[in-house]
């Protein structure tokens, strides 16, 4: 399942954010928490270079914790700053101001040396569609300024924000890599609704997310849809169980498996099972 996906706003966003970079004092990279290292845009390291960095992971509420501490130190041996966050929540934002003044702090010095003028910090947020850029945005803002929604690819054209007298912030659409060579990528990306459900065969993203619950969270999937299947259990057999007990059924008694698989993806994308970073750092640590 290569997927194939790169709008022309986006290839317009990735020179913009390449012409604005050198304009700004801190690049703030939003992720998703669930998908640390599966929702990072690879092209972007290319295109901000060295620029210093805070990662931000967003949707900390949705996430498994533990996991999510394993990829904050990962971050950190990158050399990047890691925060995490639940922007939705206003959750840990203060940190992200924090982590901007501790990684400018060198910078700042060296223009207070000079005698120039106190000025706020720069930022630049990136990120790919829908981790939650201007939900962020917004709650750092403390006002609707920055537009939201439950679709990737809300936000169109870059815009400077200011957040509070020491901090101002570059928004930029959410730019996707051109195309998803790794099908487990994209599968992990359509299960959290990174990428839109009309361009990936939800069945395989269904299926994915199943296995992947089978393999870590067995007791909570059957718990969740109070459903009784073997572990070793073929597929079809626990969407048959989920449907029936969901009553997701057709003429003649049949299981609408579109109405399963449908539920299935937005139970996980909306953490209602129970909350999981599809990332598991050991698991992929021999890919990266």
């Amino acid at each position: 399942m290569t997927i194939q996906w790169y709008p022309g706003h986006m290839a317009k966003a990735k020179r913009e954010v390449n012409e604005q970079l050198k304009k700004v004092d801190v690049v703030f990279e939003i992720v998703d928490a669930r998908i640390p290292y599966s929702s990072r845009n690879p092209m972007i390291d290319d295109v901000i270079k060295q620029k210093p960095r805070v990662v931000i992971l967003n949707k900390k509420d949705m996430t498994n914790l533990k996991e999510l501490e394993k990829w904050e130190t990962y971050f950190k041996k990158e050399g990047f700053y890691p925060v995490a966050v639940d922007a939705k929540h206003g959750k840990n934002l203060k940190n992200v101001e924090a982590e901007a003044i501790k990684v400018t702090q060198e910078k700042f010095n060296r223009e207070k040396a000079k005698d120039l003028k106190p000025r706020a910090i720069r930022a630049m947020i990136v990120g790919i569609p829908n981790v939650g850029k201007s939900t962020l945005i917004n709650k750092l803002a403390k006002r609707s300024i920055a537009q939201t929604g439950n679709k990737p690819g809300v936000t169109k054209q870059q815009q400077w924000i200011k957040v509070g007298k020491s901090l101002q912030l570059l928004d930029t659409p959410g730019i996707l890599w051109p195309k998803f060579e790794d099908e487990e990528v994209g599968k992990k990306l359509s299960l959290t609704g990174a990428i839109k459900d009309s361009i990936v065969h939800l069945d395989e993203v269904a299926i994915y997310g199943l296995n992947f619950m089978i393999t870590h969270d067995l007791e909570g999937l059957k718990r969740h849809y109070n459903v009784v299947v073997d572990e070793k259990a073929e597929i079809i057999e626990w969407f048959d169980a989920i449907g029936r007990r969901r009553g997701l059924l057709q003429k003649g008694n049949e299981v609408d498996y579109e109405s399963v698989i449908e539920l299935i993806i937005n139970d996980m994308r909306n953490a209602k099972i129970g909350t999981y970073c599809f990332d598991i750092l050991k698991e992929m640590k021999r890919d990266m």
